[in-house]
């Protein structure tokens, strides 16, 4: 854990969050400023600052977060409708939390090419 991470605190319980997965891998929490109707986090626990600073050892972890964002789709009713989902890397791309997230975004008309 990095002690000045906003998601590892979140990941420790010491900032509230409203959780829609954990397991032993990984979180899953509501976005607090929603760019959706449901837009959910999906954080793993071990803290991995970028994409770019995974490992081919991470493969599985990256994956198992893609997975658990697609359960939540399926749980929220957003499956057969559609849903996007997002990891933003380094600052030029919106990484503002410095610790790998995925964003599970879904519930309006998502337009492409996104920002």
């Amino acid at each position: 854990m990095a002690a000045d991470c906003l998601f590892c605190k979140i990941i420790e319980g010491q900032i509230p969050a409203k959780l829609v997965h954990q397991d032993d891998l990984c979180i899953g929490f509501m976005d607090i400023n929603p760019q959706a109707p449901t837009h959910c986090l999906f954080v793993p626990r071990r803290h991995i600052a970028t994409l770019g600073d995974a490992t081919v050892e991470d493969r599985e972890l990256l994956g198992h977060l893609l997975f658990c964002a697609a359960k939540v789709a399926r749980e929220k009713g957003h499956f057969d409708g559609g849903y996007r989902v997002v990891m933003n890397t380094n600052r030029a791309a919106g990484q503002t939390v410095f610790h790998v997230h995925l964003h599970l975004l879904a519930g309006r008309p998502l337009t492409w090419p996104p920002g």
